[in-house]
């Protein structure tokens, strides 16, 4: 019998909300940044090439975070690592709304960052821990979910509070999870399956040499390659999507309302995800949304009507969701219980350098003028990449008991 099946079902759903709740102040500060961003450029009068490096910066704490995070949480355990994160970003966040240069900015973005990528890998892997097999999917692709949520609260906010009281605001209400941390740390407790190991814990370079062993290579590359070109083409394409509503001739306000309805279209991603993930199996729901994502990118760059904007940015926020949740079910299904958070925070890690480039790339392109169209042409051909590499070489998880 798993270690899972100690928890009753009740206590099942009340922890996926619990760290649920912390994954959507997650999202909410990443989706506050977009916004907060296009705000910026007027204010400060940034450069298109500023607003990317912003961003990048972000993505390269996230990087730093997820890499760190999991490998300390395979050592200290899930539930420690993944307090300490929520409060360096929740804190550094907050202190954000002090900032009187792009420079000092761009330091607590990292700082955020660290915190914000670092949680991702732990909560994935704790949530997956906790569930029992025929569950374990459904349950991190609904934890994926309060991303959407937290995407809404985002533009909610980004709506209603910025054009009236500007983005300082903003990250203020982004320090709140720090309050929410202490109430997390007496709501859920460590993942059974982490606590009853009863194997030592490797040292960090044992590791890491583990997940490239014969045992693990292949799909160690399949989940790099599968990491960085979704992360790659979403920090491109959703940090940048205010701005881009803007470059199509909205108004600010306009813009931040297009992508509060683009954003909704998440939550059904997730959901749909979720249900197919159990039936039909992670490649399916994987390599399906990735295919349709590569498509909605399409036609989004190639949209001129505000009709069709918005359908095609409603269905590229569907699919590429999906795929996100169905990604994170699938990566800590591939190793065991022993290097499970390292392997899933490296590839979290390796992912966050597409954060990186992405966004700053479309920085660097938009400066120059190249057309729309051109930049999401880029984005199709990695995420197709991304869904090949799945296709060939992805095993396929349902329903199989981890070790």
């Amino acid at each position: 019998m798993e270690q899972t099946a100690l928890l009753s079902d009740s206590k099942r759903k009340k922890f996926l909300f619990s760290v649920g709740l912390s994954w959507l102040f997650d999202a909410m500060d990443v989706g506050i940044i977009s916004f907060i961003v296009t705000a910026l450029a007027a204010e400060w009068h940034l450069k298109a090439q500023q607003i990317g490096l912003l961003a990048a910066i972000n993505a390269i704490g996230m990087a730093a975070g997820a890499a760190v995070a999991g490998s300390l949480a395979d050592q200290y355990g899930r539930k420690t690592v993944l307090l300490y994160t929520l409060l360096i970003f929740s804190v550094a966040s907050g202190l954000s709304a002090l900032a009187g240069s792009f420079v000092i900015l761009c330091i607590l973005r990292f700082i955020t960052g660290f915190g914000l990528g670092g949680e991702l890998p732990v909560a994935s892997t704790l949530v997956s821990e906790t569930m029992p097999a025929e569950d374990r999917g459904r349950a991190v692709v609904l934890l994926e979910s309060f991303w959407a949520g937290g995407w809404i609260v985002a533009a909610l906010i980004s709506y209603f509070i910025i054009p009236e009281f500007g983005w300082r605001i903003a990250f203020v209400i982004g320090a709140i999870p720090a309050v929410y941390a202490i109430f997390l740390r007496r709501a859920i407790e460590d993942s059974p399956r982490y606590v009853g190991q009863a194997v030592r814990k490797p040292p960090i370079g044992e590791r890491i040499a583990m997940i490239w062993s014969s045992k693990y290579r292949k799909s160690t590359v399949m989940l790099w390659i599968l990491w960085f070109t979704v992360v790659f083409s979403y920090y491109g394409v959703f940090l940048w999507l205010p701005t881009v509503m803007v470059l199509k001739g909205f108004g600010l306000v306009k813009s931040f309302q297009y992508v509060l309805i683009m954003t909704l279209a998440q939550l059904p991603g997730y959901f749909t995800a979720a249900y197919f993930i159990e039936r039909f199996g992670r490649k399916f729901v994987l390599v399906t949304y990735l295919l349709f994502t590569a498509a909605s990118a399409i036609w989004f760059g190639s949209a001129e009507t505000v009709s069709s904007l918005i359908t095609a940015g409603i269905c590229l926020s569907f699919f590429n969701l999906g795929a996100w949740g169905a990604m994170y079910a699938y990566t800590p299904e591939l190793y065991q219980t022993s290097v499970r958070s390292t392997g899933v925070g490296l590839a979290a890690s390796f992912g966050r350098i597409g954060g990186v480039i992405g966004p700053y790339l479309v920085g660097i392109l938009v400066g120059r003028d190249v057309p729309l169209l051109t930049i999401f042409i880029i984005f199709f051909v990695a995420i197709v990449i991304g869904a090949f590499a799945v296709l060939v070489m992805g095993m396929e998880t349902k329903g199989l008991k981890t070790e």
